[in-house]
């Protein structure tokens, strides 16, 4: 049998069977998705490019490539072999030679394996960024408390909330650009997923109308144990006034109302006040998302 691996650009509705095979058996055996859901829709898209590996005729590894940004999984049956040096190796140097403007190609390791750091350090890519997977185990019933006095709570219900939401998303995650960027276009592409529910996307608005928080929940179809805090935030004006926790409370009683047992949320290992917030309401490590920053040869300076 040959060694070679053999790259495909593929549509996502071509490669759509393989793909979600090949994923579903990397999530079972890591106890994580292999791709983050900006980098899944951004292929849906069409704005980053998705890649098959094959070997002999037969998938055995997947990458998502666009953007500065970098993501792969090689099948777990396939793993041991070498594979994911020779995908990587593959994967960069159709990357050509970067130019004097760009910046070291990034990737992500979900899980934060040992295989993972060692083929990083291999390549020249140093960890740049944490992430923390954080859970806590829900009680069988819960009372969701009531919004704070001048405040009003409702779900998501398209209209104005599609651009105030886009609007607010922006300036909170300001610094994390495949966060804050999110677009009316990248948001309509969620609500057409199967786990959208909009009454699982709470908005909290001020006496003026004015959006000043939200907490979206996502619960995934195959897996209704685990409900997850899929983004949250709230304006830099009124952070301090607890509407963090209500909102982070609000959303654990709507999860054990959806008949969660579990709660789930990724924060940036470096959002101290975030983090210490998620664990004063029980969160505990879960596991470790490590994004890497790939090192650039020195250029010569001009004269």
């Amino acid at each position: 049998m040959s060694d070679s691996l053999t790259l495909s650009i593929s549509s996502p509705d071509d490669a759509r069977e393989p793909f979600l095979r090949l994923v579903a058996r990397a999530a079972l055996v890591d106890g994580q998705q292999p791709f983050n859901d900006q980098a899944l829709v951004d292929a849906g898209k069409g704005s980053r490019s998705l890649l098959l590996a094959q070997r002999s005729g037969t998938v055995v590894g997947a990458a998502i490539v666009g953007q500065g940004e970098l993501e792969f999984v090689i099948d777990p049956e396939w793993r041991e072999e070498g594979l994911g040096r020779q995908f990587l190796d593959i994967l960069l140097r159709n990357q050509g030679v970067p130019g004097p403007d760009d910046e070291g190609l990034r990737a992500w390791a979900h899980g934060d394996h040992p295989a993972s750091r060692r083929l990083a350090a291999s390549h020249r890519f140093d960890a740049v960024r944490t992430l923390l997977q954080l859970r806590r185990e829900l009680p069988a019933t819960l009372t969701a408390p009531d919004a704070p006095a001048g405040f009003t709570l409702s779900t998501f219900r398209g209209g104005r909330d599609v651009d105030d939401w886009v609007d607010l998303n922006a300036r909170v995650f300001a610094e994390h650009a495949e966060q804050g960027g999110l677009t009316a276009e990248d948001l309509s592409f969620r609500r057409s997923e199967s786990w959208f529910e909009p009454d699982d996307f709470l908005l909290l608005r001020d006496a003026s109308g004015r959006l000043v928080g939200y907490n979206w929940l996502k619960i995934e179809p195959d897996d209704e144990r685990v409900g997850e805090i899929y983004v949250i935030g709230i304006e830099e004006g009124h952070a301090g006034q607890g509407l963090g926790r209500f909102l982070m409370n609000r959303g654990l009683a709507r999860l054990v109302e959806r008949g969660c047992s579990q709660a789930a949320l990724f924060v940036d290992a470096d959002n101290t006040r975030a983090v210490a917030l998620y664990r004063s309401l029980g969160f505990t490590d879960h596991t470790i998302d490590v994004q890497y920053q790939q090192r650039l040869p020195l250029r010569p300076q001009r004269r």
